[in-house]
């Protein structure tokens, strides 16, 4: 599995990201998820704390609250700054955010303690927040990082200028953005997301990379090079993602530990750059001007 900066003051990461969106399920398959993901090369797990109504988080730290010694093994993201109604948030009437100072730093060291970790590798702000105030957020990362609890920063779906602006505010670089990329979801290829990352010497990490599963049905169109590239239809389109410059890291979802081991194959597959742009003409529906 290759291993990559995410930066160039950020963190290593597998060039697969193991996400746990969907991992709210027995401490014993989240386990055998893990496994698998380290295994297969995949040693970068993305979490958020509203994950799972809030308990995705502490479903995998069972794992390295019984195994301490994988903790070494690994890299754990996380995301903060979304609240919703919840029985385990008794407080929150309704969904909104907040990425005030004092719940950055709470949200992330609940998710040291519900993780069983002294650190997380990278924290990101979930959603962009109107009422977002960048000197808070810049005291809240500072003190987090001087204490060791979080070694680098991001955000998660912010536009181009919600990006620069809180860099302009931080002394420590914004490593990343999570956003929605796919072969479904190509404007950050042509809307400067994309491009201003590259400028800023950093990469995207993709969710949804196969577009909720959608990519996975069969278009015969876009598909007809599984035969030629000996892979699956899931498999071509994570390498349509890393085939670009920017050093695309897609976050696969699966709950399925015979999924993780395909999605790590798919950095085997180099792409023509006429399959990619012809991947590309399904995507957008037309030739390239």
């Amino acid at each position: 599995m290759q291993r990559l900066k995410i930066h160039p003051q950020g963190p290593t990461f597998s060039r697969i990201i193991a996400g746990a969106w969907r991992w709210r399920l027995s401490t014993e398959t989240v386990e055998r998820l893990i496994q698998t993901s380290l295994k297969e090369g995949i040693t970068t797990f993305d979490h958020a704390d509203i994950y799972g109504d809030h308990s995705n988080e502490e479903i995998f730290g069972e794992t390295l609250r019984k195994q301490p010694a994988l903790r070494d093994k690994m890299e754990l993201v996380s995301k903060c700054g979304i609240k919703f109604p919840s029985d385990k948030r008794p407080k929150t009437w309704v969904k909104h955010y907040d990425t005030s100072k004092e719940h950055i730093i709470w949200s992330a060291e609940n998710s040291l303690k519900m993780l069983h970790t002294d650190r997380l590798d990278l924290l990101l702000i979930h959603r962009p927040d109107p009422l977002l105030n960048p000197h808070e957020v810049a005291e809240a990362f500072s003190q987090l990082k001087q204490q060791g609890k979080v070694l680098h920063f991001g955000v998660s779906n912010f536009t181009r200028s919600q990006f620069y602006m809180l860099q302009k505010f931080l002394p420590i670089p914004l490593v990343t953005n999570q956003i929605e990329i796919s072969l479904a979801c190509i404007e950050p290829l042509l809307n400067g997301d994309l491009d201003l990352l590259t400028e800023q010497q950093a990469s995207a990490m993709a969710w949804s990379p196969l577009a909720g599963g959608k990519l996975m049905a069969g278009e015969r169109e876009l598909f007809g090079k599984a035969t030629k590239y000996n892979a699956s239809y899931s498999q071509l389109s994570l390498a349509w993602l890393l085939t670009h410059p920017n050093n695309i890291f897609p976050v696969i979802g699966t709950t399925k530990a015979e999924r993780i081991t395909e999605a790590a194959k798919s950095l085997d597959i180099k792409l023509d750059r006429q399959d990619w742009f012809e991947m590309l003409q399904w995507a957008t529906g037309k030739e390239v001007a």
